[in-house]
């Protein structure tokens, strides 16, 4: 697993791996103008025991300083400039990936641990994939490079200082993978705080009018001190790693100090190349600090690619374009395919949402020809939506068969199948932006002649009229400015601007007033002349007219027919209808022509 994450995350690196070995390269000039300034001032002392002339000496020194640190600063700048392309290309991978998962995959994972992955990881992996990369390359070849110059001023100091290094690099080896480990946990926490914030604001008026602001609060404290806790387990591992650069430089010094002072003493080793020694020493800090930053980061990018990974590696949408983002995939159906509805043929369909849980359909089998108003009524939690979604293709069905047109649901393409259909949901959700944004948002090319016709249907065009920007009036977010009415209208009017073949609703009018349901329901039957349309209803009135009506009970249709014919049958839809908003007193309508 270790592995694979480092060739994900070294792979993450490889679109911009020109402008990091430029940076590296440039750092690594920049590391060699520092090897080289212990040698000059070596020659800077001798050159004064024996009163010779240092301007020579003095100038080179100012110009390895000078160029070392232009040089790093360019190296510094590439390698930035990496990193943020790296974070792009990832948040890209990310974003292109996570609309076209299956829903069921999206169903496991909270809204907030899949922005904490596409925000907080993405933003870890661009120091891991670049600077710490880098940090870990130019570190390494640095330290062995001072390694060298330091056996060849003095073997005997040069092992002294290797066998401290060694001592302590064994003992950081040991402290790297809890690192790991603990900066996994922090970004886990990290999702989970996520995952309550979304979670609190989505719901927020809800939460306020049931008085649970304190109890909520609660709860995401809780999430922010397990955040706390895990950051503080890979603060702690890494101020380990980081102190051992410190320990090692300290170590070496006095190691250094005394070996070397008794070389000097007993005239083994000249003054001037015991300074040397000490500089390389003391520029020694560096490169090991650098060496375990780097090493640490990567650590840390590890746990963070792993988390990416998870999302990448789902599959996507079996034959969904990819970069359809409302182009391709958001077309209406041509006029001549839009004058004919869709049939539905279910044909003993089961389904569960979970492996372990109960089948939500079970034998599910009805018939629905082309054109007109069909219904589906029946008790909550029987599995209406269910069938929507499964025509949706948001999910898989485990037994059976649903073909449409004639073909297996399985054998259609979904972004094919989808700009078939049009489809309003229970709660109508109406996205962040203008009315003119939501309305289009399944057909960009609407003309404006076609939206204004639209408009006019649904009965929007006073809500429009009195917006002070009309169309281009921001909605707030998840339709904040709008009613309940006035959202179902919109969800409306978005689904029959694709001209869809079938329409479905689900409980489409619940937040309607009668005269608005009423004028509704009139524009619903005129569409049902050329369109497929199944309704979800709990209004009696809703459904009364409908060519047929289909009685679901407990994962099966157990019933259908006609209003009139259902009411003589008795049964459950004559319960139902009984408590419905009409009573059964009131005339029958004709039942529609078949």
């Amino acid at each position: 697993m270790k592995d694979s994450a480092t060739r994900s995350l070294l792979g993450h690196a490889r679109p911009q791996r020109k402008a990091l070995i430029a940076g590296a390269a440039l750092s690594a000039l920049g590391g060699v103008a520092g090897l080289a300034q212990p040698l000059v001032a070596k020659s800077f002392v001798e050159a004064l025991a024996v009163d010779e002339p240092v301007s020579r000496q003095v100038l080179l020194l100012a110009l390895l300083i000078v160029g070392g640190a232009l040089t790093s600063a360019f190296g510094m700048y590439a390698v930035e400039r990496a990193a943020e392309s790296v974070v792009l290309g990832a948040r890209r991978q990310l974003i292109s990936r996570l609309p076209r998962l299956r829903v069921a995959d999206l169903d496991q994972r909270p809204p907030g641990d899949l922005i904490s992955r596409v925000t907080a990881d993405t933003t870890l992996l661009r120091e891991a994939a670049t600077n710490n990369l880098v940090d870990t390359l130019i570190g390494s070849v640095t330290l062995l490079g001072m390694l060298v110059l330091m056996a060849w001023l003095d073997v005997v100091l040069f092992l002294a200082v290797l066998g401290v290094v060694f001592a302590i690099g064994a003992c950081t080896a040991l402290v790297m993978p809890r690192i790991a480990r603990a900066s996994k946990e922090a970004q886990e926490a990290l999702g989970e705080l996520g995952s309550g914030l979304e979670r609190l604001l989505g719901a927020i008026r809800t939460v306020k009018a049931s008085g649970a602001e304190q109890r909520e609060s609660t709860a995401l404290e809780g999430s922010a001190h397990g955040a706390w806790q895990a950051g503080l387990r890979a603060a702690r591992w890494g101020a380990v790693a980081g102190t051992s650069s410190g320990l090692v430089v300290q170590l070496a010094f006095l190691t250094v100090l005394g070996l070397g002072g008794a070389r000097v003493a007993n005239g083994s080793m000249s003054v001037a190349s015991l300074i040397g020694f000490l500089l390389y020493l003391f520029y020694l800090v560096g490169p090991v600090a650098q060496l375990a930053s780097g090493i640490s980061g990567l650590q840390v990018g590890t746990a963070a690619v792993r988390r990416i990974n998870e999302v990448l590696e789902l599959s996507p949408e079996e034959g969904e374009p990819a970069g359809s983002c409302g182009t391709a995939a958001g077309r209406a159906p041509a006029a001549a395919e839009a004058d004919q509805g869709a049939g539905i043929v279910f044909r003993d369909v089961v389904f569960r949402y979970r492996e372990d849980g109960r089948p939500v359909l079970d034998g599910a089998g009805f018939e629905i020809s082309p054109g007109g108003l069909t219904a589906v009524v029946g008790p909550s939690g029987t599995g209406k939506s269910t069938l929507f979604a499964l025509l949706e293709r948001f999910y898989d069905i485990e037994g059976g068969s649903i073909t449409v047109d004639g073909r297996d649901l399985r054998d259609w393409n979904p972004a094919e199948l989808r700009r078939n259909i049009g489809y309003v949901e229970q709660d109508a959700p109406v996205l962040a932006g203008t009315l003119r944004d939501n309305l289009m948002l399944a057909a960009s090319g609407t003309s404006p002649d076609e939206l204004r016709r639209v408009l006019e249907q649904v009965r929007l065009t006073a809500l429009v009229d009195s917006l002070p920007q009309g169309l281009d009036t921001e909605v707030g977010h998840r339709g904040a400015a709008l009613s309940g009415g006035q959202r179902q209208r919109i969800a409306i009017a978005r689904a029959l601007l694709r001209r869809p073949r079938l329409l479905l609703l689900d409980e489409a009018t619940s937040q309607l007033d009668a005269l608005n349901e009423s004028e509704l329901r009139e524009v619903v039957a005129e569409i049902a002349r050329t369109t497929t349309v199944l309704v979800i209803a709990h209004r009696l009135s809703t459904v009364t007219g409908a060519r047929r009506i289909l009685v679901l009970e407990d994962g099966r249709v157990r019933a259908a027919g006609t209003h009139a014919e259902l009411l003589r049958e008795g049964g459950l839809y004559a319960r139902l209808a009984a408590t419905q908003m009409l009573g059964t007193t009131q005339p029958e309508p004709e039942p529609a022509a078949d």
